[in-house]
């Protein structure tokens, strides 16, 4: 059984920050630092977005344009956590985040698609 648990989530004004939590169980707490993870985001009415992806060992990391600079993505492989560090929010940052697990390929573009994913943690973000 896969689990991935988001937290973390809340309202903020524009300029603020967050920080969102992904808690793991099952075969990926198991098995964590094998794991490709990433965040994406969906807002209503829009396409889900990869935010960040981190590799199995979180020497890679890549974003997003879009909160390049803003966000940093990161892993604690021994307490089987990843983490989004989220500064500077914008308006256009609100949505649901969700955590995901994947194999390969380990980026930003593919963590949308990955198979395994979690209930999602909603950000708002006020002007």
């Amino acid at each position: 059984q896969v689990s991935l648990v988001e937290s973390g989530g809340g309202s903020v004004q524009a300029g603020g920050s967050l920080r969102l939590s992904c808690s793991t169980s099952g075969i990926i707490h198991l098995t964590y630092n094998t794991w490709c993870m990433g965040w994406f985001r969906q807002a209503p009415g829009k396409e889900r977005e990869g935010v960040a992806s981190i590799t199995f060992n979180g020497a890679v990391t890549a974003y997003s344009d879009s909160v390049k600079g803003r966000f940093t993505i990161s892993r604690d492989n021994t307490k089987r956590t990843l983490y989004l560090e989220m500064t500077n929010l914008k308006p256009e940052d609100g949505g649901t985040y969700y955590c995901a697990a994947t194999r390969t390929p380990c980026t930003v573009v593919g963590i949308p698609d990955a198979g395994n994913r979690g209930q999602g943690t909603q950000v708002t973000v006020s002007s």
